[in-house]
């Protein structure tokens, strides 16, 4: 009886393993190490205080699944795994649809066949595209987004509803994050992105760190209180433990549901960078670039549907969330190293 968590040795993946330790629930764990480090896996262990067993396995790896699932009595999927950089997908369009719509595919059809029909799936408030008014609500319209990786997204959440339709034994849980920041309160774990990071909470701390010289803001000309774009910033571990509450859900249910996992605040850029550099006493250089294709002006969550059902509220402030980034990023100047 146990979880088998795809993509486990990243960011997200990697609190969520210490978040069901934490709850007694067993896991094992799939990354093929594409975004993520061996070093992850090892601290996990360390932070938990416990070993699982881990496979490095890709989930387009259709023998490779069916190894892992005959070894192991799986209860449900938490599936991470899968390409996630916007201007990357833009690039590579086909690498996105194979590894994330194939691979989901491919994964869904392995746990089909040995018995397994529940699944969480890590799918993303892009799917909300660009024509809803905030604050985001499940039930909105989806699939007006931007980007091949959003589209991989919202094709995605489309294939598991309609597994659900055709096969009423399935459970879905599709849990809808706004913008993950911070990182384990020990510092052990927290965001390594490869190369120049795509999101602005590692920007802003590898600016502090005198990794990058400046922090690039896409534009100061929105319709927002200081012209910046507004985010809902959730804290990591608050996410995590949304997958905790999620898989309970997805254990004595069937059928398909969606959760927005967000804690309904927007904060602007600025906002963000000011609250960082106050909540640790760094500065962060910064200067005004044009504004990016596909950017809206505000985007946020209304979480309620999670706190009604699954008894899930995020906990941490920005404070907390800016705090813990930079306890990640100044003990761990390079990350996890190579």
């Amino acid at each position: 009886m146990a979880i088998l968590i795809t993509g486990g040795c990243g960011y997200i993946g990697s609190h969520t393993c210490i978040e069901l330790l934490k709850a007694g629930q067993d896991i094992v764990v799939l990354d093929n190490y594409y975004n993520a480090k061996p070093e992850a896996l090892r601290r996990v262990q360390e932070l938990a205080g416990k070993e699982f067993p881990f496979y490095e396995c890709d989930i387009r790896d259709a023998d490779g699944l069916r190894r892992i699932f005959a070894a192991h009595k799986i209860d449900a999927v938490i599936h991470f795994a899968g390409l996630k950089a916007v201007g990357e997908s833009v690039q590579k369009p086909l690498e996105y649809y194979d590894n994330n719509v194939g691979g989901t595919v491919t994964l869904c059809q392995v746990m089909a066949e040995m018995g397994c029909k529940r699944i969480v799936f890590s799918s993303s408030a892009t799917v909300y595209g660009m024509n809803n008014p905030s604050p985001l609500q499940e039930d909105m319209p989806t699939g007006a987004v931007t980007n091949p990786y959003g589209r991989t997204k919202y094709v995605i959440e489309e294939i598991l509803k309609d597994v659900c339709v055709s096969d009423p034994d399935w459970t879905v849980v599709l849990l809808r994050y706004f913008n993950p920041i911070g990182a384990h309160e020990s510092g052990r774990i927290g965001e390594d992105p490869n190369g120049i990071p795509n999101n602005l909470m590692p920007y802003i701390s590898q600016v502090a760190i005198g990794r990058l010289p400046r922090l690039s803001i896409f534009g100061d000309d929105y319709d927002t209180p200081d012209g910046t774009g507004v985010r809902d910033y959730i804290h990591v571990v608050d996410l995590a433990v949304g997958h905790v509450k999620a898989v309970d859900f997805a254990l004595k249910h069937t059928g398909a549901e969606v959760f927005n996992l967000g804690t309904g605040t927007g904060y602007s850029v600025l906002d963000l960078v000011k609250a960082f550099q106050d909540a640790n006493g760094v500065e962060v250089p910064y200067t005004i670039a044009p504004r990016r294709a596909g950017d809206i002006a505000t985007c946020y969550s209304d979480p309620s549907k999670a706190e009604r059902l699954l008894g899930w509220k995020a906990a941490h402030d920005v404070v907390d969330m800016c705090r813990d980034s930079w306890r990640w990023q100044s003990q761990n100047p390079q990350g996890y190293g190579d």
